[in-house]
């Protein structure tokens, strides 16, 4: 992944189990480190609905304005 503007780092400190649990995907969703954290996240924030609550809002917005 390139640095831009468009790109975040963020530092996140795992435990030994969490660590072995995330290599343990790799593969299967992302090739790296990141990629693997990156569709975790992703994934959760999915479940929880915030993806969809999200877009739904940015769309009412559009439909407001």
């Amino acid at each position: 992944m390139s640095d831009n503007k468009h790109t975040k780092r963020v530092q996140v400190s795992f435990t030994e189990k969490q660590w072995d649990l995330i290599q343990n995907l790799q593969g299967e969703l992302g090739n790296s480190d990141s990629d693997v954290v990156r569709s975790i996240v992703i994934a959760w924030l999915t479940e929880k609905s915030f993806v969809s609550t999200s877009a739904k809002k940015k769309m009412e917005t559009k439909v407001t304005k």
